[in-house]
């Protein structure tokens, strides 16, 4: 199983980064060991101190598939849920600015915790699909699918072509501005619309 993390796919979230808007999908992997399941804790690692949330609606891919064409994406999947990819931002600047790859900064352990809900895409409206996620209570992100740079069918299509995509792989589908440092006690809340999708808390 892969975690496939899509980067700067919304542009307010690359421009307060100062990154350039991409001109074609970012992407990154992260191992299975990143999940972080069921509504348990995260601990916070030793080796960071700044970690920032980045709140993503995920798609699960149904079918294997390599070479899908943007109009056949569709057939891959069926439901849609809701994850974090947890960013180490501290070492992602120090690895950028060294010119290193900056794999443990987004890929090391419980870094991608996500629902286990899955909503049916058959009854949402994927163009217009609004998302937020709460830290103690407080709204600190709202996204929207209709701002995304590349929609999920043109990620599909786009990364299939670097290799074949299997049944069970995870597509984080970028964040939103937003993103912010969580904190030891905090309790973050992800909701698809009105729908809670998970709770945990930082320890």
């Amino acid at each position: 199983m892969k975690i496939i993390c899509i980067g700067r796919n919304y542009a307010n979230h690359a421009k307060e980064l100062n990154n350039p808007v991409p001109q074609e999908p970012i992407f990154f992997l992260k191992p299975d060991v990143a999940l972080l399941k069921n509504g348990g804790d995260f601990y916070y690692p030793s080796f960071t101190k700044e970690i920032h949330y980045e709140c993503e609606l995920v798609i699960r891919i149904d079918k294997i598939g390599k070479h899908i064409k943007e109009a056949f994406a569709p057939k891959y999947y069926s439901s849609i849920s809701l994850g974090i990819d947890f960013t180490a931002r501290d070492l992602q600047e120090e690895c950028k600015q060294k010119g290193m790859p900056w794999e443990k900064a987004k890929a090391f352990e419980h870094s991608a915790p996500m629902s286990d809900l899955f909503l049916p895409v058959a009854d949402l409206d994927l163009n217009n699909l609004s998302f937020s996620l709460q830290k103690n209570g407080e709204v600190v992100q709202r996204g929207n699918s209709s701002d995304m740079i590349f929609h999920i069918d043109q990620i599909i299509a786009y990364v299939s072509q670097f290799f074949t995509l299997k049944t069970g792989d995870l597509i984080f589908t970028g964040t939103p501005e937003g993103v912010g440092p969580i904190q030891i006690g905090d309790q973050l809340e992800g909701f698809i619309g009105e729908q809670k999708m998970f709770s945990f808390q930082i320890k």
